[in-house]
């Protein structure tokens, strides 16, 4: 074990240099068309007019420079309002799926500690992996299964039930211990491999086989082995109340006021403590792009190597005998989810969105990343972004000449 956490340290840590803030270019130097870039203020515009968000940062990178980064509209507007800047650090929600723990499996995989075909119960002992198919043969859920969403698991838990059942709270011993029996044991909607269900238990159990592995949190494990050798200065689970000033609220919390810096997502607050799998990072588009940077030059980014090229391609590539799910290994490529990657862009483009409103594609081929990350729950959950998202991703494909 510690031959084997060496290696994944030396994985993580700058080969030369540190990283570094991406550069800024314009759209013609990037070989985009700006008139046509610049379509996206109309429409970023239109959106917020019709009350579908408070506001919006949209950063648009290629070929690992920034050609566009702009904010609009408000990052709060109740109890009164605050204008939204390129810097706000948004609540990603379900982002938090490929950039935290699927980056984090695929790590251990690099270092040789976890297989994608093995068993989730060679992890998990307790956990239920062996569920009998249609045609009477009994299917092993295996790690590979959870990262794309085809383990067959319930896609959201009971969480009110879940917490009626222990006596702590969020993150503590006895709710962890219900909400991970219910894990291991709740009835599996169909055998592995068998179908598509998206699913928020799947990524808090790869959570616990990273935690189980290396001994570490998530939140921490993350922040030493992807964020911190990024630079990615602003991306955290649990942030801390100085960025309160910086952080685009959400909705409104048990006690009446707004949520700042606390997960949204009822599974991740109020079972994980905010701590999880599925939800409960805290990020910018800056420190996004730095992300699309490393994932497009192959793991690695100015000289820090995240993930091996292999790792990299993999997660972005539908695994063999599963091509009809439309998942790479943490990224969605060309589910019914995909909307946000619009019509335009090429077979290859991957991404994920956030039930927040946030957004994040990229596409290898033209090397362009867009980021759009919105506050569309604030003030009371009534935002809807789903067509903005693909309205953006057209006006940016469209704009790319060469």
């Amino acid at each position: 074990m510690l031959l084997l956490m060496a290696t994944l340290t030396l994985l993580s840590l700058p080969a030369t240099i540190s990283a570094q803030p991406l550069p800024v270019i314009t759209p013609q130097e990037a070989g985009m068309d700006e008139a046509v870039l610049a379509r996206v203020d109309t429409v970023i515009g239109q959106s917020i007019a019709g009350g579908e968000t408070p506001g919006a940062v949209l950063l648009v990178m290629r070929n690992n420079r920034i050609v566009w980064r702009k904010a609009y509209g408000d990052r709060q507007v109740s109890p009164e309002p605050v204008p939204m800047t390129v810097e706000t650090i948004f609540d990603m929600a379900s982002i938090t799926k490929p950039v935290a723990t699927a980056t984090s499996i695929m790590q251990l995989v690099d270092a040789g500690m976890i297989r994608l075909s093995d068993p989730v119960s060679h992890y998990l002992p307790g956990f239920n992996d062996r569920v009998p198919s249609d045609d009477g043969r009994e299917r092993i859920i295996r790690v590979v299964h959870l990262l794309t969403h085809s383990a067959g698991l319930p896609a959201y838990p009971p969480v009110a039930d879940l917490v009626a059942g222990a006596d702590t709270g969020p993150g503590s011993g006895s709710r962890l211990e219900v909400l991970y029996n219910w894990l291991d044991t709740a009835k599996r909607e169909f055998a592995a491999g068998e179908s598509f269900l998206y699913s928020c238990p799947n990524f808090v159990t790869l959570q616990r086989i990273v935690e189980v592995v290396t001994g570490e949190t998530l939140a921490d494990y993350s922040r030493k082995h992807i964020f911190g050798p990024l630079q990615m200065s602003r991306t955290s689970y649990l942030p801390p109340d100085d960025w309160k000033e910086f952080t685009a609220p959400t909705e409104p919390g048990a006690d009446g006021e707004q949520m700042i810096c606390i997960v949204h997502d009822p599974f991740a607050r109020e079972l994980m403590g905010g701590n999880s799998g599925n939800a409960g990072l805290f990020s910018t588009a800056d420190d996004l792009a730095i992300f699309a940077a490393m994932m497009l030059n192959g793991g690695n980014w100015n000289g820090t190597r995240i993930l091996s090229k292999a790792a990299a391609d993999a997660m972005t590539r539908i695994p063999h005998g599963l091509e009809s799910q439309g998942r790479g290994l943490g990224w969605d490529l060309n589910s019914s989810f995909a909307t946000n990657q619009g019509d335009l862009f090429g077979p290859r483009t991957y991404g994920h969105t956030g039930f927040t409103g946030t957004s994040f594609i990229i596409d290898p081929d033209t090397e362009t990343a867009v980021i759009l990350l919105t506050n569309r729950v604030h003030p009371n959950g009534s935002g809807n972004v789903v067509r903005l998202r693909s309205l953006i991703a057209n006006i940016v494909a469209a704009s790319i000449g060469q």
